[in-house]
């Protein structure tokens, strides 16, 4: 590609390289290949599965190391609440109160999530705020028509004049509902932190959000700040990250050529999606970094089955990284015996699931080491798996590379062909799905941090089609985090109760038992 001077001036504001939109743009007229999905990763075969007293030990591993670990929960909150509000906005848009009922509507267009909300209206947290405020938009002659008040009730809600939901970080919406005070998801994960991720009477915490959010964000934590450190006695320590724009990619047309703005012929590009996180998370320091969405939270209730759960992968990850850093540190010593070899082996096989080279057996006793060590040297994460019940999204699965590699991965859709019978009929034999419940460890036996962006496996990000202005277009996302970002990690699969996967993806989630208080 031919880059004009504006192009390059373009480029150098966001902070991409001419070289990374050439790369981009070959990658789109390559494509990206679909992964080779062997079969699903199942209890016993990529899974594990703990009892009772093994979770206790694991709990007791970690209480036991906590005092002394630096923590820290990484939470993605970029995002804005449109999405949730998708099926209402279209009924903004589609629906005419001087030709139907509601009701008619309903029926005709089968919104069985609009029947929902409208009967479930005056369970969610936001119902009396926005009715008082209706108040003083109702007029005498609409006063007694459900029509006229329910359309002007979803209008307060998303309308610029209005509460304006559809364009607030999802972070800061009211979530719960709790006697005296809305409960936004932000606030419910300082909560959450308290339980698990404080050392001492200090927790750390970490929220990837957009830059044009970073002053709510602030005001909200300093008007809640005193109330939720008084009630966890505890003292957060709240740090922010934006998504860097140089991460972005660029926008093509479907025949591969870059899409330009009408009006000012500049490129067009997009956000890289939640891959491009990979750079914030390398940018922490921690010896133990929890990652969990945003939308993923329960009320007080639940909050202490959750903590449990996490205390657990916490537990597993320390006892694995104990044994790893032991075997490099024997490596180092160059005190690792043919047995001890042998042991290596098996531990990678048993913990990680590793699937070594079938050349192995037949490297010389000090290339088997050099192997070994690195497949030991690596970052470290345990993720929960819950039990699928269909719900959109990635899951785990054991995927067979070109290279020959056999691999544990969490594999998203999009990243699966479509069209091939025999890798749908795996997806439909998967058994658990990854809700994004994530235990890092990223520093190394000798306590220096890990680069993480060379553990990335830069070929697995996708291809998806989108629309600007009406007009087609495609856009690239990298490696998704929990994806291809962190494929070449040290990676377990532990299963995890249903209670600890509560994602908001439509307002009407927050009917769930899991996200309402009990009265």
């Amino acid at each position: 590609m031919k880059f004009t001077p504006q192009d390059i001036i373009q480029l150098e504001g966001i902070g991409i390289l001419p070289e990374a939109v050439t790369q981009q743009l070959a990658v789109f007229k390559a494509g990206i290949p679909y992964v080779h999905l062997l079969e699903p990763a199942t209890i016993g075969h990529g899974i594990f599965k703990y009892s009772k007293e093994e979770e206790d030990q694991f709990i007791a591993l970690y209480e036991g190391h906590k005092t002394a670990l630096n923590i820290l929960k990484f939470t993605p909150a970029s995002g804005a609440a449109t999405r949730m509000f998708k099926f209402l906005f279209e009924f903004l848009e589609d629906y005419n109160p001087q030709k139907e009922s509601i009701n008619s509507f309903i029926n005709k267009k089968k919104a069985t999530d609009l029947r929902l909300f409208f009967v479930g209206l005056d369970d969610f947290p936001f119902y009396s705020e926005i009715r008082k405020a209706l108040k003083l938009r109702i007029s005498k002659e609409t006063e007694g028509d459900i029509n006229q008040n329910r359309l002007l009730f979803v209008k307060t809600m998303l309308e610029k004049d209005g509460f304006n939901y559809g364009n607030q970080p999802k972070g800061l919406f009211p979530f719960h509902k709790y006697k005296r005070h809305n409960a936004s998801a932000f606030e419910e994960h300082l909560f959450e932190a308290s339980l698990y991720a404080k050392t001492d009477t200090n927790a750390r915490l970490h929220f990837t959000i957009s830059e044009a959010h970073y002053h709510i964000f602030k005001t909200e934590f300093e008007r809640i700040q005193h109330i939720v450190e008084d009630k966890t006695k505890t003292v957060f320590d709240i740090s922010y990250s934006f998504q860097s724009r140089a991460t972005d990619t660029i926008a093509v047309r479907m025949d591969n050529t870059p899409f330009r703005e009408s009006n000012t012929e500049q490129l067009v590009f997009r956000p890289g999606g939640h891959g491009a996180l990979i750079e914030n998370l390398n940018a922490q320091d921690a010896d133990i970094i929890f990652i969990k969405n945003i939308d993923n939270v329960v009320t007080v209730k639940y909050e202490v089955d959750v903590a449990r759960y996490k205390k657990i992968l916490a537990g597993k990850l320390l006892k694995l990284q104990e044994k790893v850093f032991a075997y490099l540190h024997q490596i180092d010593d160059q005190q690792l015996s043919e047995s001890q070899i042998h042991d290596v082996v098996y531990f990678l096989q048993d913990a990680f699931n590793t699937k070594l080279s079938p050349d192995f057996e037949k490297f010389s006793e000090r290339y088997q080491v050099e192997y070994l060590r690195e497949q030991l040297d690596r970052p470290i994460r345990v993720c929960g798996m819950v039990q699928n019940e269909g719900e959109p999204g990635g899951g785990p699965f054991w995927v067979k590379h070109e290279s020959g590699r056999i691999h544990l991965e969490i594999i998203e859709s999009v990243q699966i062909d479509p069209h091939s019978a025999s890798q749908k009929a795996i997806v439909k034999a998967s058994t658990h799905f990854n809700p994004v419940d994530v235990v890092c460890a990223v520093n190394n036996y000798k306590g220096e941090k890990y680069n993480l962006l060379k553990f990335v496996d830069y070929k697995a990000g996708f291809i998806s089609n989108k629309t600007i202005d009406g007009q087609p277009i495609k856009a690239l996302e990298h490696p998704g985090l929990w994806n291809g970002a962190m494929a070449f990690w040290n990676t377990i699969f532990v299963e995890v109760p249903l209670i600890t996967f509560n994602p908001v993806k439509t307002v009407n989630d927050l009917l769930k038992p899991a996200h309402k208080v009990m009265k």
